[in-house]
């Protein structure tokens, strides 16, 4: 992980471990003081709580932010149970964890950490805790058929490269200058600053390969419509 600047993730104020309803176990992070209005962010797949290092320096001057890594991402160990509700029970337990009850929050997800969001929608910690929600790059369905990274025309070649794209079990290797560039053209904006494409990429390339695999069957058959129509914050 990077040691220093602007991506190089904050010590939290205190940390604990959220339990979701199957036992799993969630590294949680609180940043910023104690009673400040709080914010609630999940991150994606194959990233962890270092992903949002930006986020947190700056929210945490005036807010409560609570972060936390997913089912096997970062300091959360890896469970066999991959599936959209379990998502939605550990984003509960996290919220049990570190909001009183009745207390509301700002939750922001991106990617996997919004397809969460949207999976927990009509779940009773959700309706009680969210004042609003932020939904950042994510999608509730049909994810490899429209996507564009692979740069030819859509059909069916180029939603079977995607597919073994997406679900490949290859070892990403050290992160190096090309692996930045991989990253950077597949999930980032052409004037990404290189500080936080190396970032991601040390992110990304830490996450094991059985959690990236079994993650990636689970957005490859994501259907969550049912639950954008539910999302009533």
């Amino acid at each position: 992980a990077l040691a220093a600047g602007p991506y190089a993730p904050p010590t939290a104020a205190r940390e604990l471990t959220a339990v979701s309803a199957d036992g799993a176990r969630l590294h949680v992070e609180v940043h910023g003081p104690e009673g400040a209005p709080a914010v609630v962010l999940a991150h994606g797949w194959t990233c962890s709580t270092a992903f949002w290092a930006a986020q947190l320096r700056d929210l945490a001057v005036d807010h409560r932010v609570i972060a936390y890594d997913q089912r096997g991402h970062g300091r959360s160990p890896a469970n066999p149970a991959c599936t959209t509700d379990a998502l939605a029970d550990d984003l509960e337990a996290v919220l049990a964890a570190t909001l009183a009850p009745g207390e509301k929050a700002v939750l922001a997800g991106h990617s996997m950490g919004g397809m969460t969001i949207i999976a927990a929608a009509d779940r009773p910690g959700l309706q009680e805790h969210a004042a609003a929600v932020l939904l950042c790059s994510t999608g509730a369905s049909r994810l490899v058929a429209e996507s564009t990274v692979v740069p030819i025309r859509a059909g069916r070649l180029r939603t079977a490269l995607t597919r073994r794209v997406l679900g490949s079990r290859a070892p990403l290797g050290p992160v190096t200058p090309l692996a930045q560039r991989i990253l950077k053209y597949a999930t980032m904006g052409a004037r990404t600053a290189p500080q936080a494409v190396e970032a991601c990429a040390r992110i990304v390339h830490a996450c094991p390969r059985r959690v990236r695999h079994a993650w990636s069957q689970v957005l490859d058959a994501l259907d969550l419509d049912h639950g954008v129509r539910r999302l009533r914050v």
